[in-house]
Parts: structure tokens; sequence; C-alpha cells
């Protein structure tokens, strides 16, 4: 089967195991050498690398991983997909498949059973799970080298959006690391196709998060007051976001040295620090 266009390989696994994407779970499998290739080119693999593959689908990545890393662990919540996976990747012993939601897996548990305290994680994401998945790791007391995940066109553009464009996503995401999109991938790089084109992104975890923060869950309220009201001042979306007085987030903004005129996606990852120390001081 090595000429086998990874298309056919796809259509051919699916009719052999009767099965077909799901919708729900936001399958669509990749079928683009070349897009492939980025991938693994990004990764810079070694036989010494670990590798946690968050959503195998068929496999098609996962060998290409196994047969340049020295171990991969391929975590696919599908049933059906963890079982076709099991049987077609028989052959490669350095393969580990668990089939389990991937925000339900103890990485510090997973690592210790492999002996591992470094890793690398890629991904093919669907975009109802980017957010979570990406923090998952991010905020994992156990943080991977580096990141290389494929996710929608728009979504790989707003995780690493700079001021003026900023979204929670973006700051969720370059609080812990650095993102960098490496290249794009056309609709019809995947089966089925789905109706927008996707980019790879590959992300570098800092070693300790670019603003001190040790209310993770306090921080990301005052970021999500934020953003609370689309198109709306600060003063006015803070207000509504955080249930105070206009006059409170006024004060609070002078502190932080923000103009009140200013919107949320216009803030830097800096600013946003600023404010949340002010914050946290008036509500300590």
């Amino acid at each position: 089967m090595r000429n086998e266009s990874l298309l056919a390989q796809a259509q051919r696994l699916l009719r052999r195991y009767d099965l077909r994407a799901r919708k729900g779970l936001g399958q669509h499998f990749l079928v683009d050498s070349e897009v492939l290739g980025k991938i693994i080119e990004t990764a810079q693999l070694t036989p010494d690398d670990l590798v946690v593959e968050v959503g195998p689908g068929l496999g098609v990545l996962t060998r290409e991983l196994a047969g340049r890393a020295g171990r991969v662990v391929a975590i696919e919540l599908d049933d059906n997909l963890a079982d076709l996976l099991e049987k077609n990747l028989t052959g490669f012993k350095n393969v580990t498949i668990i089939n389990q939601d991937v925000l339900k897996t103890d990485l510090t548990a997973l690592l210790q059973e492999q002996k591992a305290r470094r890793y690398k994680m890629i991904a093919n994401l669907p975009y109802y799970i980017t957010s979570p998945v990406l923090r998952h790791f991010l905020e994992a007391e156990l943080k991977p080298e580096t990141m290389v995940v494929m996710v929608q066109k728009e979504v790989a553009e707003e995780i690493a959006a700079k001021p003026g464009k900023m979204s929670l996503l973006s700051i969720g995401i370059q609080l812990y690391g650095k993102p960098e999109i490496i290249a794009q991938a056309a609709a019809d790089s995947f089966y089925p196709a789905p109706k927008v084109d996707s980019a790879i992104v590959k992300v570098t975890p800092y070693i300790k998060p670019t603003i001190d923060i040790t209310d993770t869950e306090g921080f990301f309220k005052l970021a999500r007051a934020g953003f609370s009201a689309a198109r709306k001042q600060l003063p006015n979306s803070l207000a509504n976001g955080l249930g105070i007085a206009k006059e409170e987030t006024l004060a609070m903004l002078e502190k932080a040295a923000i103009d009140p005129t200013r919107r949320a996606e216009s803030l830097s990852l800096e600013e946003w620090g600023r404010l949340w120390k002010v914050y946290k001081s008036e509500n300590s």
C-alpha cells in the first residue's frame, strides 16, 4: 500500500471498518502528504522524543511519528477509532493507544508511566475543543517542550493575534507560550473536507507565564469581563462583566495607566497584567 494516496487509504480504512467521520466530534482526517510532512518537519523529532498525539484519527500521522520519535502515546476519544488504531498499528511497538478524553487525562501520571519528564505534543484539533486542549497542556505541571497543532485558519490567526485583534483565546495561549503560524492547509487537505481552511500552529511554552498570576481563575474572570460586551469600551464591559459600578472600573483603569476609551482587544498582555494587579489588590 506504499503508493496508495492518503485519501484512498483513509477511504479504504473507513470502508473496511464500516465507519464514517463523526460530525459531533469534528472529525476531518488529514489526507495531504505535503501538510503531513510540514507537521513532521516542524516537530523536529528525534529518537529520544516522547510524543503525545491528541486525536490520531485513522493513524496517518501516528505512523509518521512512530517512525521518527522514540515513543508515541496517541489519545483517541472515539471508541471505534481507538479499536481501529490498535489493530492497524500492531507493527509499531513504540506506540501506545489510550482510549479516553484528553481533558480527563492526568498528564503527570501519564509521563510517570512512560518514565519521561520531557515530551512534545502534536494534534489535529476540531474547533470546539481547541482552547480547552491547549490550555490543558499549557497549564499542566509538566508542560510539553513544543506543541504542533492543526486548527482552523481563523482560530490560528486568533491564537497568534497582536494587540488590536486580541481575544480571550489569544490571552489564554500567549500567557503560557509563544505561538507561530507555520503554514496553511486548504480544506481539501482533509477528508471529509471541512467548510474552512486550516493552519499549522507551533506553540513554544514558556518556563513560567508572562504575567505573575497566583489566581488563574480570578485573572480569567477579569479578562472574560473585558471581552463580555463586544465593541464596548473597557469601563462598560468590565462593569457589566464584573457586576460593579462604572466608576469603579474607571478608577481601576486609571490606576493601571490604561486609557478608558480603549477596548479589550487592544490591550497587550502586559496591560492585562497591570489591570489584574489593580483588580486583585482591590478585591483581596
